[in-house]
């Protein structure tokens, strides 16, 4: 004989009078799941954030060890943005460079002073320690499953890889270069030619442009080459607003006002 299903009596087991005490508590249910997840998800960026100010405050500590100024970073997160939005990429792409992008010599803080500040030519000895910081940026970034410090961790190993094959660490050629790694390469190059350095002056934009002109296809991408020279005359007018405003390093993460399309 089939079973009879008493649903008030099932209920009542449960404890509930009827079925909508039954939907009321279900939905008591799904409410604190959900506060749950969002104050999960909350936990999770406030500790992304953490993890991402503190690796900052190492990459401005390696900064300021090679420029009192400590903008170079700052221009170096909004120029990477303005070049990759330039080359078609997305914008949360691109802003997560922006992020990234100012990590990318981190490992400096492992370099000897005797070898970062030498105002000379280093020797071969002293560059192979130079050469090493890369590697170490790469290891401090560490591994990671949060996207921003594995793309931060990608540039810190890539940006000193060269088009035709012969930079470092890992002798990578063309688009073998993660495109982080190829765009960042540029904006420093650019950049760190036309700031005070400890062992020469600053060179002319002018100057530096026909530098980056006469590399591309050997140091650099061709196609991120020219997305920057054609794009110059904004590129700059970016650079010097930044220079201007001399915003604080927690505009990496929250000034919208001053990302650019160059598209």
């Amino acid at each position: 004989m089939p079973t009879i299903i008493d649903a008030d009596s099932d209920y009542a087991s449960l404890g509930l009078a009827d079925p909508a005490m039954a939907q009321a508590q279900l939905e008591r249910v799904t409410a604190d799941f959900g506060r749950m997840y969002r104050e999960r998800n909350e936990a999770l960026r406030a500790l992304a954030r953490a993890h991402h100010e503190a690796l900052l405050r190492l990459s401005i500590a390696a900064e300021f060890r090679d420029d009192d100024t400590g903008t170079h970073i700052v221009r170096m997160g909004f120029l990477a943005e303005a070049l990759a939005l330039a080359l078609g990429q997305s914008p949360p792409w691109a802003r997560l460079l922006r992020m990234a992008a100012p990590m990318h010599d981190v490992g400096k803080i492992g370099v000897p002073d005797n070898v970062l500040k030498k105002p000379g030519p280093l020797t071969p000895e002293e560059r192979a320690v130079m050469n090493r910081h890369a590697a170490m940026g790469a290891e401090i970034l560490g591994a990671s499953d949060v996207p921003l410090f594995r793309l931060a961790s990608e540039v810190a190993l890539s940006h000193h890889e060269r088009f035709d094959g012969a930079g470092y660490p890992r002798g990578l050629a063309g688009t073998d270069i993660p495109l982080s790694g190829r765009i960042v390469a540029v904006v420093d190059y650019f950049d760190a030619l036309t700031m005070d350095r400890c062992y020469r002056p600053a060179i002319a934009d002018d100057t530096a442009l026909a530098m980056l002109e006469r590399e591309r296809g050997r140091l650099f991408d061709p196609a991120v080459a020219d997305a920057f020279l054609t794009r110059a005359d904004q590129m700059v007018a970016l650079r010097e607003r930044i220079n201007q405003r001399r915003p604080q390093f927690s505009a990496l993460i929250d000034d919208e006002t001053l990302s650019l399309s160059l598209a």
